[in-house]
């Protein structure tokens, strides 16, 4: 089975410098959900991996977290997609956890949950955090332009020119297809 990684907040659903603190404030992006229903039917296993200091903030709490989830699963399904898990760090910056992005935690327990290496898995994040994770994993990043993408682009051209960049997940998700179909 292929993995895809994916980032929550700006590759799924819009991002806010005020934090996602309630269902209500979780929008997803123009065609996301498309994309992860046309992964899903691609026999991709799509995960996502998010940091979500807001719990250690106290912007919101674990309830109001699976709430949120529950309702983007929701949305994933009512067009045919699945998420096969969310995982996330509840943790602030200076918590020194190792599951914050840009460490590798999070991804560590994804390979061993589905007991697979996660060289060459396509991780697909906004942020520089998201790209060195993967890097640190020896997975293949992937820059989304939505979210923080556009301002992390300039960053990400100086230190990692080899990291492609796409408008959005839904031009990932066909790019990736694509791929498997020309390797098949």
């Amino acid at each position: 089975m292929k993995l895809v990684i994916l980032d929550r907040d700006g590759v799924i659903n819009q991002d806010s410098d005020a934090y996602i603190k309630s269902p209500e404030e979780w929008i997803p992006i123009d065609n996301s959900l498309q994309a992860i229903a046309k992964l899903s039917r691609a026999g991709y296993r799509v995960f996502v991996a998010t940091n979500q200091s807001g719990l250690a903030r106290g912007m919101f709490d674990i309830e109001t977290l699976n709430a949120i989830h529950q309702k983007m699963i929701g949305a994933v399904q009512a067009v045919g997609g699945s998420i096969e898990a969310i995982l996330f760090c509840p943790h602030g910056p200076d918590d020194h956890c190792d599951c914050r992005k840009p460490k590798t935690g999070l991804y560590e327990e994804i390979g061993q949950r589905t007991q697979q290496s996660l060289k060459d898995v396509p991780v697909v994040g906004d942020s520089l955090r998201d790209i060195q994770a993967a890097i640190s994993i020896k997975a293949s990043p992937i820059l989304v332009r939505t979210g923080n993408g556009e301002k992390t682009v300039e960053k990400l051209r100086a230190t990692y020119p080899q990291v492609p960049v796409f408008k959005d997940l839904f031009s990932v998700t066909e790019h990736l297809i694509e791929q498997q179909r020309t390797n098949q």
